[in-house]
């Protein structure tokens, strides 16, 4: 029987997911699945919908719930992180300070000033989970869905043993968004994809053997509808000529083109953003009402009588069992550290490149260089990632500034002084939460 454990169990969405995937791989039809939560409320919920899983499937796993990290992990052969340090009611300050010096983020999980900051509150949280993982269960593959997917994999996986990869799910759902555009099916469909996370590029994409970029720019170019849902991402294909995975709400926070303004942003980011008069930060404002509401949406789930069993598109369930276990070999995008990877960004930042799990472990492919001109946006990005990682390690005050200096929004938009400010600022609103930087 095989363990798995889950760390931040109450991510309710993320667990139920996996949890129905991981159960219809034959090999862990019997395992354990143990929920781990800082909640106890969380927990209770969600060890019930587990449950439902389990009975629904005519399953013979055993579901334990625990507060206790410890208990979770012991033993675990594989383990999925999916944590959110701090509540909604810090990470709002992420978005409302640097909106207040006109920085209009609209997600601001991932990099940026509230990435950076997100990274400073949630690393050293994860490295104690990693250094709990390499005493009670060392040999676990560990998937890691929590944001800041870059910035936290590249601390991990420099300062600990863990093997450890970062999972997003951009990268196979705009594979298949790309897919529904031009009408084909996936399974006539094969791409090439690389860079970094929420940042990576389809640097081939094709259907039946044949380059679909010119398919897929007709679409774009010649339906609105198309056009309108992602206008963000597709002003950046038209340009660069190459489709980005991450959506435009997350694109349009990561270069210096459509958020500078509020023109540009009124213009590009009314569609396919989730952005609109009023709402500051789309993501933030879905996480401030689900605070409200998410016990009657689990609720309302769990007086359902259906309980869908069909397996997703989420990477987790098929390394698992490509490692741990029927050897079925898969292929994934998966965030690791750049030792000969892609050549023209910073040796040994995370990248996002294809990884092939089998018995053996992870395997992360070598891409070579990509478009110049692509390279120059990813390294920008790695290189604010890199010093920021390096400032929540060493609570180096100065090169967290220095990072958030070099941003491409925030230095499109403010002077150093006006960033120094700002930086000064969201310090104080986060002291509670970052104890190395008092020193």
């Amino acid at each position: 029987m095989r363990k798995i454990a889950f760390i931040g169990a109450g991510s309710f969405g993320f667990t139920r997911a996996l949890v129905r995937d991981i159960l219809s791989f034959p090999s862990f039809s019997d395992c354990t699945i143990s929920l781990m939560d800082i909640s106890q409320e969380r927990l209770n919920y969600i060890k019930k919908a587990v449950e439902k899983i389990v009975s629904a499937g005519g399953y013979k796993a055993k579901v334990e719930a625990t507060t206790d990290r410890v208990k979770a992990l012991e033993g675990a052969d594989g383990v999925v992180i999916t944590i959110l340090q701090g509540g909604v009611q810090v990470w709002r300050h992420d978005i409302e300070i640097p909106k207040k010096y006109g920085i209009d983020i609209n997600v601001g999980d991932t990099r940026g000033p509230s990435g950076i900051f997100r990274t400073l509150r949630t690393l050293p949280v994860m490295l104690d989970i990693c250094r709990d993982i390499e005493k009670y269960c060392p040999n676990a593959i560990v998937l890691n869905y929590t944001n800041p997917m870059a910035m936290l994999c590249r601390g991990m996986q420099s300062e600990t043993n863990v093997k450890v990869t970062g999972l997003c799910h951009s990268v196979q759902g705009t594979a298949y968004m790309l897919a529904n555009w031009i009408g084909a099916k996936m399974d006539e469909v094969t791409y090439l994809c690389a860079g970094i996370n929420h940042q990576a590029w389809y640097l081939e994409y094709k259907w039946r053997g044949q380059d679909a970029y010119p398919i897929i720019r007709k679409a774009i170019t010649e339906n609105q509808d198309i056009y309108d849902h992602e206008q963000v991402r597709n002003e950046m294909y038209l340009h660069l000529d190459y489709y980005v995975t991450e959506s435009s709400g997350h694109n349009s926070e990561y270069n210096a083109w459509f958020r500078k303004r509020s023109d540009l942003i009124e213009k590009y980011c009314a569609n396919g953003t989730g952005w609109n008069p009023g709402v500051y930060a789309y993501i933030l404002n879905e996480y401030l009402n689900r605070e409200n509401d998410w016990q009657q949406g689990i609720e309302e789930w769990l007086s359902e009588d259906h309980v869908d069993l069909n397996r997703g598109h989420e990477y987790a369930a098929y390394i698992f069992n490509a490692i741990i276990g029927d050897g079925t070999l898969y292929e994934f995008n998966g965030n690791v550290r750049n030792f000969g990877l892609i050549d023209n960004l910073p040796d040994g930042c995370c990248v996002e490149v294809p990884v092939l799990a089998s018995k053996r472990g992870l395997s992360p492919m070598h891409i070579g260089k990509l478009p110049a001109h692509l390279a120059i946006l990813n390294n920008i990005n790695a290189g604010c990632e890199e010093l920021a990682v390096e400032a929540a390690i060493e609570g180096d005050h100065r090169k967290v500034f220095h990072a958030i200096c070099m941003d491409p929004l925030t230095s499109a938009v403010l002077s150093l002084e006006e960033i120094k400010s700002m930086v000064d600022e969201m310090f104080v609103a986060n002291k509670d939460w970052l104890p190395i930087f008092k020193k």
